[in-house]
């Protein structure tokens, strides 16, 4: 496994972090519980080191079958446990709450679910347009300087956002989408992150198992699972996806005898964002890892690869549709 020493943080991290929004089982169609076990200590036990949930997965389900894995697994001193803060949800949905007085309830609760006493990375989930800027990092910073939280970290924030909150309280992480369909990020906020010494955890990787190479136009996905809502996996749409996948995963066998789902994470590692979030449930989904490390992708080929996806998608669209209302 690739390793990485993120100075903002005195800590030395895995380049590959688990994701585990599908293990919440909110928006994926479920989870089971015991496959989600073995799949965290499957990462753990293949070297990843950083493990990403969130409070809104599976309204506390994530945070707590992490927790339960932390405590099973033991060596929590070796483990970076990242989670979020800013959402919170009743029968009516999805809310943006980033105050003062939420963050601190959140934070008890997370420990609370996480069985751990600190938390490694704390990030704020979405920016809260209710909430001022200056009121959040305030909150955050004293947390920080309590040591109950040992980064500081915002997720979907823009420059602009991130400057104002640096106003108060220092940032550690940043976690943006990104992944070969969706680049957005390589126009601001990866170049801000890099020129201000902020480590990136992008999430998103395989956008949403597209870049597995494992989707076909049968596939059919079951009860909430948010892919019957992503733009991306819709009609027409769907099936440029699909051929840009296979173009792809040609490339990657032609390149480097390996697949596209090894390309993809392969991308991303090239684009020098510190940790590329792989999200999985079934600890067999672990198994690709160790094809990600040795080799690297060049200049022209990654050019090539744009070529490749601007070429067969001709009306792309971004992760736009995942974010709560404001």
């Amino acid at each position: 496994m690739e390793t990485r020493a993120l100075e903002s943080i005195n800590r030395v991290v895995s380049r590959i972090g688990l994701g585990t929004w599908a293990i919440g089982g909110w928006m994926w169609g479920g989870t089971d519980e015991k496959k989600a076990m073995r799949t965290i200590h499957a990462a753990f036990d293949a070297g990843i080191n950083v493990v990403d949930t969130a409070p809104v997965y599976g309204f506390g389900k994530s945070e707590e079958i992490v927790g339960r894995a932390l405590a099973e697994y033991g060596r929590r001193d070796g483990i970076i446990v990242a989670t979020k803060v800013g959402l919170e949800w009743d029968d009516n949905g999805i809310h943006r709450n980033s105050s003062r007085e939420h963050i601190f309830k959140e934070i008890d609760d997370s420990l609370r679910r996480l069985q751990i006493d600190y938390i490694d990375i704390y990030q704020i989930h979405w920016p809260d347009p209710k909430t001022l800027l200056s009121e959040t990092a305030d909150a955050m910073g004293e947390l920080y300087r309590q040591e109950k939280i040992r980064g500081i970290g915002v997720s979907n924030y823009s420059p602009l956002q991130m400057d104002e909150f640096r106003q108060v309280a220092p940032i550690q992480t940043a976690q943006p989408p990104y992944n070969v369909f969706e680049t957005d990020m390589d126009k601001d906020v990866l170049p801000y992150c890099k020129n201000n010494e902020i480590a990136v955890l992008a999430y998103g990787a395989l956008c949403r198992g597209l870049l597995s190479g494992k989707m076909t136009e049968k596939r059919e996905f079951h009860g909430d699972d948010l892919r019957n809502i992503d733009p991306k996996f819709q009609a027409q749409r769907y099936a440029k996806y699909l051929k840009a996948v296979d173009r792809l995963d040609e490339f990657a066998r032609e390149r480097y005898h390996r697949r596209v789902i090894h390309l993809a994470l392969r991308w991303i590692l090239d684009q020098d964002v510190d940790v590329a979030l792989w999200g999985a449930r079934r600890p067999e989904q672990i198994e690709p890892l160790h094809e990600i490390k040795g080799w690297t992708i060049s200049e022209d080929e990654r050019k090539e690869i744009r070529r490749i996806v601007d070429g067969i998608i001709d009306d792309p669209v971004g992760p736009e549709f995942m974010a709560p209302p404001e």
